[in-house]
């Protein structure tokens, strides 16, 4: 069960996330579009049709409003994305490509 906040189109999930209503985007996917792509809320709206620009919007004012807590959250996961990619066992092909000089 989703829980109401007082941003018109943002709900808090069983976790405790906030979420776009109505839907499973978090609201930190449609900041980190933000952050990663410099998107525009009209180019978030253009690469997730589904989502309105209210949304968008309401999204990215519940970030500007929790900056804090929701950056913590977004360091905790790209942390824990360098410690899984830690622990894979590196692929044959990236080994040819940087040999070759096609990647870093």
């Amino acid at each position: 069960m989703n829980t109401a906040t007082l941003y018109k189109h943002v709900v808090l999930n069983d976790a405790g996330v906030p979420i776009v209503e109505g839907t499973t985007t978090k609201v930190i996917e449609i900041v980190l579009d933000v952050k990663a792509y410099g998107w525009s809320p009209e180019e978030i709206h253009f690469q997730h049709p589904y989502l309105s620009l209210g949304q968008i919007h309401s999204a990215l004012a519940y970030y500007w409003d929790h900056q804090e807590k929701l950056d913590t959250d977004i360091e905790r996961r790209l942390l824990q994305a360098e410690e899984i990619r830690g622990q894979l066992q590196p692929v044959p092909l990236l080994a040819k490509l940087r040999a070759k000089g096609l990647i870093k």
